[in-house]
């Protein structure tokens, strides 16, 4: 049997690819919303359909459901430099995500949301010598 007489499950179903797709975009971000870095439960278009906006990769981004329906069907990089939450680390993810260099996009939304913050235990347990004035 070759390769070319199988069949795939995403050949049977084009619903299952397209959930797969949509999955694995969660999975870029560690399923956090690219805007403000909650837990993501849906796909936002950067550039919205209504503006000829394509579902592609580098369109289609992970989105919190408050940011997706906030953003509506405005430019996702002007929309957001309004927002509170805005950081310039996650504008830049945006765009390289936008330009389609995935993996910059990734290491720049790693650098906005550092999850390991680790401590030195040795300067919490010594005391300074230091007094406040």
């Amino acid at each position: 049997m070759h390769i070319n007489d199988a069949v795939f499950l995403e050949d049977l179903c084009p619903k299952f690819r397209f959930r797969q797709w949509r999955k694995s975009i969660h999975r870029f971000t560690g399923k956090s919303c690219i805007y403000c870095g909650k837990p993501s439960e849906s796909i936002d278009h950067v550039l919205p359909r209504s503006h000829g906006g394509l579902s592609t990769t580098k369109n289609c981004v992970p989105a919190c459901l408050s940011c997706n329906g906030d953003k509506s069907d405005e430019n996702a990089l002007y929309w957001y430099r309004k927002q509170k939450f805005y950081d310039p680390r996650r504008a830049m993810a945006i765009r390289a995500w936008l330009e389609g260099d995935l993996r910059l996009a990734i290491r720049l939304l790693q650098w906005a949301n550092p999850t390991n913050t680790t401590k030195n235990k040795k300067y919490d347990q010594e005391e300074s010598n230091y007094r406040a004035a």
